[in-house]
This record gives structure tokens, sequence and C-alpha cells, in this order.
């Protein structure tokens, strides 16, 4: 019995870990060198990420900087970001690129923060999918004769209550992403 509430310990942790790293991408209006996470370069062939390529700094709230450390890099890189369609524009002055977030509208904050509740939704039901396994392989247990009924009903709460605190987590992880975005 303890091995199933580990190994759905686990899973969840995984899945609030995935959320979180989900969140980091989001562009709340100000600059996080998260949001260049997916942008792969064209390295000698090679898919490259970015921060593999470049030293990625935030000297100021809105900007972001790119300087690679091989020079000959910097329009690949700078075509890798117009590719990726971050939203943003990179300027490049012939040594370190720059990226500018722009300030983001009411509009597109609200569209943010319907994006962010979704996909803590998501996590929520990837959350309760977990518990649901977590329970079946329980019942099995019980059917098998490897646990007693009393066991399993320990088990089931066990189960639960992980269940509300991962859910509780994520409601506050969902609450603050929204309020960064949020304000101005």
């Amino acid at each position: 019995m303890k091995k199933v509430i580990d190994d759905m310990k686990v899973k969840m942790e995984k899945s609030i870990d995935v959320l979180d790293s989900e969140y980091k991408k989001l562009r709340a209006g100000r600059a996080n060198p998260a949001v260049l996470d997916k942008v792969s370069v064209d390295y000698y062939g090679v898919p490259t990420p970015v921060n593999q390529l470049a030293v990625v700094n935030v000297p100021e709230a809105r900007t972001l900087t790119v300087q690679p450390w091989d020079a000959s890099t910097l329009k690949s890189i700078e075509r890798a970001i117009n590719e990726a369609d971050i939203g943003i524009n990179p300027q490049n002055d012939g040594k370190i690129i720059r990226l500018v977030f722009p300030p983001l509208n009411e509009e597109r904050r609200k569209e943010l923060a319907k994006d962010v509740h979704k996909m803590g939704e998501d996590s929520k039901v990837a959350i309760r999918s977990i518990r649901r396994d977590a329970v079946d392989k329980l019942k099995t247990m019980k059917k098998n004769s490897e646990i007693t009924e009393d066991d399993q009903k320990q088990g089931e709460k066990k189960i639960q209550d992980l269940t509300d605190k991962y859910c509780k987590q994520i409601d506050a992880m969902s609450a603050d992403k929204t309020k960064e975005i949020m304000e101005i």
C-alpha cells in the first residue's frame, strides 16, 4: 500500500512541475528567459537551444539580451527567435540581440488569465486521474487479499488527502500567475 501512495506522490509532483514550467513559459509583460526555452537554433545542422549558444540576461524589467558566444551564430539565433513566433521582434545590433517585451493590453491579459485557469484545470484533471489509478490499485490489492479492508479505507483516505493538497497547490499557483498577469 505504501508503494502505491509513494508512486502516486511522485506522479502528482511531476504534474505540479509540468504546470510550473508551463506557467514560466507564459509571457506576463515582463522579461523572462524561459520564453526562449522552446527556441532551437540550427547550429551546424544540429537543433540547439538558445541558452546553450548564448548568454541570456535580463538587464531591465521588460528587456532580454541574447549575447552569443560565437558571433557567427547571431543571425541564426535571430532567425530562430523570429520563427519561434513568441510575439517579440528581436533587435540585432551586430553583437547582441535585444528582445523588448511590450506591455500587455487588457484584452491580452484576460486571454492569458483564461489560459492560466485552463492549464490549472488540466493539471487538476491529471491529479484526479492519478488518484483514480491509485484507488484502483488498492481495490485490486484488496481483491487479491494483499491488504485488508481497513488498510484499503486508510489508503483511500491518504490518497484523497494528498489529492486535495495538490489541488490546493495548483489553485494557489494559478492565483499567483493570474495576479502576476493582471498587474500593470
